[in-house]
């Protein structure tokens, strides 16, 4: 009874100890193939495309100077040493008598990378940048209640109550003494105050979509806009007084100074509401012109349209420059609907089949447009009071 149990434990112990022994045969045997195979992939490598050289049967321990065994073969001509080997060597050839002997090509210089140590600067005067946050109250008022403001609704006018109405489209020159805070360079909480540059950031921050047409039909995207202003990108060198490079400025290269835009154009529609019994004047759109440079001389050319019922919100928060007084300030909303300006109007939809420029219609004589333009409000004007009776 109790010798069964023992005959099993004593198998089940030989069996373990012979399966330890048979694994670590079998460990060692792996192991040493490998090596083995290890070693002559190496020196295959190593030998890659070198074919061993033909030994003479016999060769004499020591030959005299001037004498030579009869039964020994000729020694060879030239030495036959293997080639070079290098990692290069692959498909590099070259004839030597019959044989082919692989030579290694010429040794490939390193690349060296050089480290540019000129410093770099950016300019971002000429761009457009995002008004800066005021961290103290630069005024001895409180002003916060200033971005609040919003612009009053328009008075709703019915298609029905439109009698009469007329397009009329204006230029307003900045170069005028009345027309100055259109290029005012000062900033302040609401950045540049440029009238072009409020423009620009109204589309950019406000979301104000820019249009390529007047009729507001074909869209531009922000960033078409901000090519169509910046430029392109150009790179200019600083030199040091020993000629060399001292920095490099990267910069936009803009086609036009923003200072160049002084002119706008402005498109309105004058319309007589027999429920109001009045005439209103309303803005439709806000283009600025840029001067560009075309065969010699200078042109000028719209670069997008704004719808202006879109800008108010922004005008509305931005005040106007007073150089009589600071404190007096109105806003650029307040300017366009009070028709605070100064312009000359230079097309009419009136008796105008051909839908020209007054500039067009007069052969390019400014003055006869200068005067035709005062003969458009002047017969404006005297319609309105027509209508009364006194």
């Amino acid at each position: 009874m109790v010798v069964a149990p023992l005959n099993k434990i004593y198998r089940l112990h030989f069996n373990r100890i012979y399966m330890k022994k048979l694994i670590g045969v079998v460990a060692v045997v792996i192991c040493a193939t490998v090596f083995k195979d290890t070693q002559v992939v190496a020196q295959r490598t190593s030998a890659y495309g070198k074919k061993p050289a033909t030994t003479p049967a016999t060769t004499p321990a020591t030959t005299p100077a001037n004498t030579a065994p009869a039964n020994t073969a000729p020694a060879p001509a030239a030495a036959q040493q293997p080639p070079a080997t290098s990692k290069y060597t692959k498909g590099a050839t070259q004839q030597s008598g019959n044989q082919n002997i692989q030579t290694a090509p010429a040794n490939v210089p390193p690349q060296v990378t050089t480290v540019d140590t000129i410093p770099v600067e950016y300019d971002t005067t000429g761009s457009i940048s995002k008004p800066e946050i005021l961290l103290r109250n630069p005024y001895a008022t409180d002003r916060s209640q200033n971005r609040d403001r919003r612009p009053l609704e328009y008075e709703h006018l019915r298609e029905d109550d439109n009698m009469w109405s007329e397009f009329i489209w204006r230029e307003i020159d900045a170069r005028e003494k009345m027309n100055q805070s259109f290029t005012y360079p000062g900033t302040d909480d609401n950045g540049d105050r440029r009238f072009f540059s409020i423009l620009l950031n109204a589309i950019k921050f406000d979301s104000v979509v820019a249009f390529d047409d007047e009729m507001f039909t074909r869209p531009f995207t922000t960033d078409k806009v901000l090519r169509k202003v910046n430029g392109k990108i150009d790179t200019f060198t600083v030199n040091d007084v020993d000629g060399s490079i001292k920095k490099r400025t990267i910069s936009f290269k803009p086609d036009f100074p923003l200072d160049s835009v002084y002119t706008f154009r402005l498109k309105e529609q004058v319309v007589f509401d027999k429920e109001a019994s009045r005439l209103f004047t309303r803005i439709i759109g806000i283009a600025p012109v840029a001067k560009r440079t075309v065969a010699g001389r200078s042109e000028p050319y719209t670069l997008f349209w704004l719808y202006y019922p879109d800008l108010r919100k922004t005008f509305a928060r931005i005040d106007v420059y007073n150089p009589k007084n600071f404190s007096s300030r109105m806003t650029w909303e307040e300017l366009f609907e009070s028709r605070y300006f100064s312009s000359y109007i230079t097309k009419s939809s009136a008796n105008n089949p051909q839908f020209l420029d007054l500039l067009q219609m007069f052969g390019g004589d400014k003055l006869r447009r200068l005067y035709e333009g005062n003969n458009i409000k002047n017969r404006i004007f005297d319609f309105e009071q027509d209508l009364w009776q006194y």
